[in-house]
């Protein structure tokens, strides 16, 4: 483990994102990478009564082909609207969902502005209701992999593909509180907002 963590911009990432701002003295956040479809970017895993499901912020133009800097959120399919009522119908049942919700409206009326910006205030909200205190600092251009000596690299974990058990070295996602683990058992690699709701001021200490 290096002293140094590099992380991509997420929305409203995995617990494992969280657990890194936790433990590593000095997390950069790149945000000069080109953006990368289907992954936690721009979507966060959250927990139905059914089973996972992911809530996707849609981007504006051919994203893929920009830096994450110059990405814009998009206002297509009254998605602030979707995410919302998915969290409140997801969440209402959890210790703590009452507590944060008012935190989290904001984000959450329609507001065009850049996907890095968007990210940055949602986490650093989320972060300050947990009591996570992190020195996290934006890139000043793309770090590329050949560059990354004495630097641990987490940017290629942030897919739903990855295993959450290899993702992040030193992390092991143990089970906490979910409100639906009775029937779907503990889901590990779910969205920052799943631990903060579930466990609320317990979370830091899970961490």
């Amino acid at each position: 483990m290096n002293d140094i963590a590099l992380l991509p911009s997420c929305y409203l990432p995995p617990v494992g994102y969280l657990w890194v701002l936790r433990h590593y003295p000095r997390v950069v956040v790149d945000v000069h990478e080109h953006y990368v479809k289907q992954t936690y970017r721009n979507r966060c895993r959250v927990a139905s009564p059914n089973g996972v499901v992911d809530l996707t912020v849609p981007v504006a133009g051919n994203a893929s082909s920009l830096p994450m800097s110059e990405v814009m959120l998009s206002e297509h399919g009254n998605w602030r609207h979707v995410h919302l009522a998915a969290l409140d119908s997801y969440y209402r049942h959890t210790p703590f969902y009452d507590y944060y919700r008012d935190d989290l409206l904001p984000f959450y009326r329609p507001a065009r502005q850049s996907l890095v910006d968007y990210n940055a205030a949602l986490l650093a909200t989320v972060c300050g209701l947990i009591g996570i205190e992190c020195r996290i600092e934006a890139s000043t251009a793309y770090i590329p992999p050949s560059s990354c000596a004495g630097i641990d690299d987490f940017r290629a974990c942030m897919t739903p593909k990855a295993d959450v058990r290899q993702a992040f070295g030193g992390f092991e996602p143990r089970p906490y509180y979910q409100v639906f683990a009775a029937k779907l058992g503990f889901i590990p690699g779910l969205s920052c907002v799943d631990l903060l709701f579930n466990m609320g001021p317990e979370a830091v200490l899970w961490l």
